[in-house]
This record gives structure tokens, sequence and C-alpha cells, in this order.
């Protein structure tokens, strides 16, 4: 059929419609902006997202420190542009350096960042960072324009029903773990930090404190969770800017004591797991543990290994192939397989029951379209133990499948039981808060309680200080337990 061309003031009509009919006033600025998503869309898609980020990632189970940090965040949030959202403050099991907020008033700081701030007032300010996000609606703003990317403006579906419901925001969930705020969304959510924080009657220059202790870390790996660089770009000029606008509020907020809190906050993350959890699974040897479900299988070697609470990745250094393990609560690996099928639409190219080290096991070989639209080899195991079965695949791309092919079944059939009590009975490290007895420095406080000469500056930063400060009796110093 021939192609019809509007005219160009029809187009622009229906654009300054689409305008009228979604523009919203922005609890920060005052100011009309364009937004595809409702405040109700927001605490919505808030609830569900937390659903998959406790399973993905799973919630510290201390319940001290969780009431800690959310008794902290209850009080903040009522001081904010957006008092009346369903605010909940989590703490995440994972030793990623990050906090991060979905919409709707879900707030997530990780224990890896808990054991990097130095006392309540940093803390204060990460969260007053979190919530000047929420605030302003900085990921709903994204998830507008990323809405707008995808209809591109078509005239047709302005005024359409599925515009208006904007079904596509249910599939958004963890993918808002990995949404990168821009410089001025920064900035900005600095600047409500450090209004909420100063309002909740803490020392705002202690933000700025915690942002020079991560300019002075090396940003981490890509992992399952992005760590702060990824998601918080750093804005120029960002420290200065912090003590700057403390200095205002310090102004405007006279007659108020503003607090620090440093050694409430550090007796209360005393013996919090510091680093990985190895009772959640870790790697040595080329092989991979899990102490808690009594199992172990091989690691290609040079492979890099991601272990969450739902599944472990473990991809070869180039990125083209990867084995992943998953479980579920069925007994039967004929019915999960099945569902791998159904769900993925996979071309089955060989399929039998077989057993893996005396359990019972399905194999297939298939085809499975990516989300890219690139067509994948998988490889996968069914195999069931203990009422659950556990799913290996392996994947690639056809052309190097053959390559692989041998690898991801030497993985799959080395699934044993896990027999070894020195593999079984590991345990975490915890972060121990010490009191310095005798004024020294800090790098030879840190040596005399054994800490090693290639941990000594890791071990500055974490305390926010110099290896060359001085640190006087009384003083409280994190470091590793034994």
């Amino acid at each position: 059929m021939p192609s019809r061309r509007l005219p160009i003031t029809i187009i622009l009509a229906c654009i300054s419609l689409l305008f009228f009919l979604t523009c919203a006033v922005n609890p920060v600025t005052g100011k009309k902006e364009l937004m595809l998503v409702s405040e109700a869309q927001e605490i919505e898609l808030g609830k569900e997202t937390d659903v998959e980020i406790a399973n993905e990632y799973g919630i510290v189970t201390d319940a001290a420190i969780n009431n800690y940090v959310n008794g902290i965040g209850q009080a903040m949030c009522r001081l904010t542009h957006r008092p009346n959202l369903p605010y909940q403050f989590r703490v995440l099991d994972t030793s990623v350096i990050n906090a991060f907020a979905v919409p709707g008033g879900y707030i997530y700081v990780t224990r890896g960042i808990l054991a990097y701030l130095n006392d309540e007032a940093e803390l204060a300010g990460v969260i007053g960072h979190e919530l000047g996000h929420v605030a302003a609606r900085h990921s709903a703003k994204q998830m507008s324009q990323q809405q707008l990317a995808q209809i591109g403006l078509g005239v047709g579906m302005i005024l359409s029903e599925k515009l208006r419901q904007y079904s596509s925001l249910a599939e958004m969930g963890l993918s808002l773990l990995f949404l990168k705020f821009s410089r001025d969304d920064e900035r900005q959510a600095d600047d409500l930090g450090v209004e909420y924080g100063s309002k909740s009657a803490y020392d705002m220059n202690r933000m700025a404190a915690f942002f020079e202790t991560l300019e002075r870390l090396s940003p981490s790996e890509e992992s399952g969770l992005p760590d702060w660089f990824s998601t918080h770009p750093n804005p120029e000029n960002r420290v200065a800017a912090v003590i700057n606008k403390t200095a205002e509020w310090r102004q405007k907020l006279a007659d108020t004591q503003f607090a620090v809190k440093r050694n409430e906050y550090l007796k209360s993350i005393n013996g919090i797991i510091y680093g990985d959890d190895p009772r959640q699974g870790y790697v040595e040897a080329n092989t991979f543990y899990h102490p808690g479900m009594r199992f172990s299988f091989p690691v290609p070697s040079g492979w890099q290994v991601e272990n969450t609470a739902s599944q472990v990745q473990i991809a070869a250094e180039d990125g083209s192939a990867a084995i992943i393990l998953t479980a579920s609560e069925s007994s039967s690996p004929s019915d999960v397989a099945d569902a791998f099928v159904q769900q993925t639409g996979a071309l089955v190219q060989t399929r039998e029951s077989t057993s893996v080290n005396s359990f019972s096991a399905q194999r297939l070989v298939s085809r499975v379209l990516s989300s890219d639209s690139d067509t994948l080899q998988v490889m996968s195991y069914f195999i069931t133990k203990s009422g659950k079965t556990f799913t290996l695949h392996g994947m690639s791309g056809k052309t190097n499948y053959s390559k692989y092919s041998g690898l991801f079944s030497q993985t799959m059939t080395g699934f044993k039981q896990l027999t070894d009590a020195s593999k079984i009975n590991v345990k975490p490290v915890l972060l121990a808060v010490k009191t310095v007895g005798r004024t020294a420095t800090l790098r030879s406080f840190l040596k005399q309680n054994g800490i090693a000469d290639d941990q000594l500056e890791t071990m500055a930063i974490m305390n926010g200080m110099q290896l060359t400060d001085n640190v006087t009796a009384g003083t409280l110093i994190k470091i590793p337990g034994k």
C-alpha cells in the first residue's frame, strides 16, 4: 500500500495533545513535565519489583540491622516532598557496594555499602540521596522516556488503549536496577539528600566524606547487581557542591544540633557479614560448592562466576558461552524440562532420561531464539535432588557450540552430592569493630591486628581514613574478623 504522510501541523497537534494529557507536576520543582507513569503505577511496580529483588538477591536475615536502617529511613521519608508513599527500606544480602531505589518508595542498601559507611550521618546521606531520586521521580521519568522511544510518538498510538495502560511497565522489573541516572539527576538527588538529612538533624558534611570514600574505591568488575559507579555517575565537583549545600541548610536551620553518631553506627554493624557469604555458594580450585544445598560441580577454568540467591551464572571470559544453574521446587525433572520447552519455545533436537551421579535426570539439546533474535544452541540437564530439580543450561551461538559442548557436559555430569565436611562447614568473615587501646597511626593499629600489607589501603578506605592518620585511644575501627 502507498504510504501517507500526515501534515506536520497534525503531527505537532497530536504531540501537543500527548503532552497535555500526560503532563504532571514534579513534586520537587513544582513544574509540569511529561510523565507517562502515574503514582499508582509507581507503587504497583515497586511492590512487584520488591518481590523480584528479594528473590534474586536476598534480604539480610539479621532483623536488628534491617530495623535499624528502616527506622532511619522511615523518620527521614516523612520530611521529603512525597511523604505519603508506602516507603520500605531493606538491606540486600550482597557484598556489592550500592544503594538504589525503585518507584513507589522501595529503597535498598547493600551490606556491602554498610561496611564502607562510618557513621549514621553518612547512612542518612545515602538514604537521603535515594529518597531524592524517588521524590523527583527520576526513575519514572526515565521509564516515560523509554516508553516514548518505543512508541516513536506514532500518531495512531497516541490515544490508544495500549498507550494509556502502559502495559510494558510490567516488564521493567529488575531492569530498573540497571538504569543509569544522568549527572543532572545525581546532582539534584545530592541536593535533596542534603536537605532531607539536614532536616533530620544529621551533619551532611559526612555525606561529602562518604563520596570521598567512593572516589577512592576502584570500580568493581561487572556483576549480577550493579555497583555504585554503574548507576550513579559522578557529577563535577560533587564533594564541594555537597559541602556548600550543607552550609546553606545549616544557616537555614541555625537552631539545629546536627548529629554524626559514629559509635552508634559502628556498634550497629558490628558482626555483619563482610564480603561474600560462602554458605550461599563459593568457588575453590575450579569447583563450585554449595554447603546449604549440599552439592558441587566443576567450573571451567578461567570462567567468571556470579552467584546470587536465585541462580549461578558462569561465563566464558569473552562472553561467547555461559552456563546457568537454577533450582525449582518440583521433584520431577521431566515436568521442569517440559516447562522450559514451553516457556522458551525451544526446538528440541534430542531428549533422553538419564542419571547424574545416581540422581534422576533429563538431558535436552535444543535451539532457542534469544531476546536479540540470535539462535542459541543449548545443552540442558534437569537433575532431581532432595525434592528439588536443579537445572543447568549450557548455551552458546550455533557456530561455537561444538567448541563448548564438551565443557558443558563435563560441568553438568559433574554435579554431585557434597559430603566433605571441610567444604560444608565454612564460615563467612564477619566485620569486627575494635577499640583502639593507645594512640597510634592507623597503619600501626591495623598491622597490630593482623591485617596483611596488601589489605592495609583497603582497610583505610573502609574506615574513611589515611594510613598515616593518628587514631586516639578509644576510637572504634572496622576490620575483618577472624
